[in-house]
């Protein structure tokens, strides 16, 4: 029969049961070291709360882009490892995915017990764009065990065999505390936030944000926008912007969602100051300039100390803050301090629920040890800005209509 709605792995019976866990282990490394576990970390709970009910699992996940092709640097050796330390048990690792060895060790997994498989894109069959590109790699994964569970945030917008094909052919499937925690969170921000409601985005492009923007208005009371993609919107009000980095084909789409925005009564926050530079190589700043007054020959890096003093002055009215993109080239110390004030004002809100996605604003948080003075923080870089954007993503779609028995 067909499922409605999605499940979660403590609303079915698993004990003794094998479970198929698809993770977001894609975690970096330095010469095989791993340097940021938060990945792992985040799936621990589901793990252990399966290992506690007497099942036995078996992981598979991916890291870097191999491209189909088995290569020994992205080897998963050291996550199974970082893996059973967290857990405190000896993960095995399968020297490949669906092979005979593989079939082997999943046959002989007890209740327990943990396996995990090698990296799922050393096979081409797990990043085809269509079904027919896959195969029956999915298939196989699934007739290894009893129940498929998917807890890999990062991954539940891509169209992978691991994600939409699994669920398919699994006798019983169902998502992981990780993602659940990701739905309360998200979801509520979007359903029922509490006011006022700022979002603040930032980041290089426009054209990765518009869908997100035009589903977030008439929610929203307040948007922030800032890094390079504002650069577009002040395009569009008339202002030069130099030599920055600018979607200029994207202007009359600027233009209408700020039209938008005033029908619907969000406010829409651009920045009026910049710290900018001649060069995008450049590590000091050649001075501060208002949105009047660009350089013709500079690039805006950064959000100015004017800018600053605005948008730290509406955050902390905030009740609710959802944050994606930093608000300059963070990289760069010396165009690093927008970013950093806006991180710094969310962590002291008080009262408030804030949310947090995206790689590079991850990157901020931890950079200024802030992750436990925020709310949430989305596992996902792809998903949280689909999952904004309003679209279902395909892993959800799957897991709601996989066939239970």
């Amino acid at each position: 029969m067909k499922g409605k709605t999605m499940l979660f792995i403590d609303q079915i019976d698993i004990k003794g049961k094998k479970l198929l866990f698809r993770v977001d282990f894609n975690v970096p490394q330095d010469a095989g070291t791993i340097t940021d576990d938060n990945r792992i970390r985040a799936a621990i709970p589901t793990l252990k709360y399966a290992l506690d009910q007497g099942a036995a699992i078996i992981l598979c996940a991916h890291l870097g882009k191999p491209g189909g092709k088995v290569v020994p640097e992205l080897s998963l050796a050291s996550v199974a490892e970082r893996t059973g330390e967290l857990l405190g048990i000896n993960v095995l690792l399968s020297p490949d995915t669906i092979g005979d060895i593989s079939q082997k060790m999943a046959a002989a997994l007890k209740p327990g017990q943990a396996l995990m498989l090698e990296n799922l894109r050393f096979n081409p069959e797990e990043i085809g764009e269509k079904a027919e590109d896959r195969g029956d790699f999915g298939k196989v994964l699934a007739s290894m065990a009893d129940v498929y569970v998917n807890d890999a945030f990062g991954v539940a917008h891509r169209e992978n065999a691991s994600v939409v094909d699994i669920p398919r052919y699994a006798k019983e499937c169902c998502a992981g505390f990780l993602i659940k925690r990701e739905l309360e969170y998200l979801g509520d921000a979007l359903r029922e936030p509490r006011r006022p409601y700022v979002c603040v985005s930032g980041g290089a492009k426009v054209s990765t944000k518009l869908g997100i923007l035009n589903n977030l208005l008439g929610n929203v009371d307040d948007i922030i926008i800032g890094g390079a993609m504002a650069n577009t919107f002040l395009l569009a009000q008339g202002y030069a912007v130099g030599k920055s980095l600018v979607e200029a084909n994207l202007v009359e789409d600027a233009q209408a969602l700020m039209l938008k925005a005033e029908k619907l009564g969000t406010r829409l926050h651009l920045p009026i100051d910049f710290k900018f530079a001649y060069s995008h190589e450049a590590v000091e700043s050649d001075g501060i300039c208002s949105i009047e007054s660009v350089p013709e020959d500079a690039l805006v890096l950064d959000i100015g100390p004017q800018t600053i003093i605005n948008f730290v002055a509406l955050l902390a009215q905030s009740k609710t803050i959802v944050w994606n993109g930093p608000m300059g080239l963070f990289e760069t110390p010396a165009f690093a301090e927008g970013s950093l004030a806006i991180c710094q004002a969310i962590a002291e809100v008080k009262d408030a629920v804030s949310i947090v996605g995206g790689g590079d604003t991850d990157a901020v948080v931890h950079l200024l040890d802030l992750a436990e003075k925020f709310s949430f923080i989305s596992t996902g870089g792809g998903s949280f800005l689909q999952f904004l954007e309003g679209k279902e993503l395909p892993a959800f779609k799957t897991l709601k209509e996989c066939v239970t028995q």
